[in-house]
């Protein structure tokens, strides 16, 4: 089984229907879609009224009809997010619940925004063992909730959404996954934090206050995804003996428009290589990717034999990269 390439069989997505705009955060913090805009690339973005694992069931559900696959014929669930819905039961047993996949093993992934990378290798990694006849990867977030939307300088960037991909052996070995690559740097891990509830408890004597909302050094994260991004491409170039000549689109994580040119700039490649859709959903971490490949599947941008990266990057820190031969 090792010797077999898993393949992206099919894509779905979903976002929510409200859309608060640059003009809408004017009414709410010291900003304007001008400041906005020319330091994100973003203009709109997507806020949920309803939960991570709703979003989630909801792509799954426009996956599954968008290839023609029985909820019951799904084997496992590996669900991405850093805004879920409880400590337990997991968000992937809601989805699991929800689009009534009675077969499948479920299980959650937490690297942030490098989430949907991180759960794809792992299922990559699974489906191959031969113990699960396939998977579907999915990334769903609700950073509403996490925003202090006081804070100008984080309020601007995120968005709600979600999106899924469903992979099993190919049977062309030449297509399907190729290769991955992830790291991670937990000396860093205070770059960017969104911390769990205040801690009541008479045992330990004093309660301690937590504030759960996204903090952001937002000039070492800059720094620190412009330089993941160099690496995690050029890490799968140089084992794939590619070129970017090669590779027909990167796939990076929605986060800053500017990151994005930073990175396009020390590649040296045409932004035009990159594809982004930021402007229109904001920073929907680990969901960013996966809702950037359905867009793209859905609009018949891949064609059989495009070489494709998908290149994250978030909190923990984490980074990594996918290369796919679509």
């Amino acid at each position: 089984m090792f010797g077999v390439h898993n393949c992206v069989v099919g894509t779905g997505m979903y976002v929510p229907d409200k859309i608060l705009t640059n003009d809408d955060l004017e009414k709410m913090v010291d900003t304007s879609d001008e400041w906005i805009y020319t330091r994100t690339g973003i203009k709109e973005r997507r806020i949920s009224s309803e939960d991570t694992s709703v979003l989630g069931g909801k792509a799954v559900e426009n996956l599954l009809k968008n290839i023609g696959k029985n909820p019951l014929d799904i084997d496992l669930i590996v669900f991405c997010t850093m805004s879920p819905d409880n400590n337990t039961p997991s968000c992937a047993c809601l989805v699991q619940k929800y689009i009534g996949a009675k077969n499948a093993t479920a299980f959650d992934v937490n690297a942030a925004c490098t989430g949907f990378i991180y759960g794809l290798v792992v299922a990559d990694s699974l489906v191959k063992t031969g113990k699960y006849k396939n998977a579907v990867i999915v990334g769903s977030e609700v950073l509403s909730k996490l925003i202090n939307w006081k804070d100008r300088n984080t309020c601007v960037l995120f968005g709600d959404g979600a999106g899924a991909v469903f992979i099993e052996p190919s049977l062309d070995v030449n297509t399907g996954i190729l290769d991955t690559y992830t790291k991670s740097m937990g000396e860093k891990s205070d770059s960017l934090v969104s911390k769990s509830i205040t801690i009541e408890n008479s045992l330990i004597g004093e309660n301690k206050e937590i504030d759960p909302y996204i903090v952001m050094d937002g000039r070492e994260v800059f720094k620190f995804a412009v330089s993941s991004i160099v690496e995690s491409v050029n890490k799968i170039l140089t084992d794939n003996n590619l070129s970017t000549d090669d590779i027909k689109y990167i796939v990076p994580h929605q986060d800053n428009i500017r990151i994005i040119e930073s990175a396009a700039q020390r590649l040296k490649v045409s932004l035009d290589k990159f594809f982004t859709n930021l402007y229109k959903y904001g920073n929907t971490s680990g969901a960013s990717i996966p809702i950037a490949v359905a867009e793209m599947n859905e609009s018949k941008k891949f064609k059989k034999g495009d070489l494709i990266i998908l290149v994250g990057f978030g909190g923990g820190l984490t980074y990594g990269s996918v290369l796919i031969k679509w």
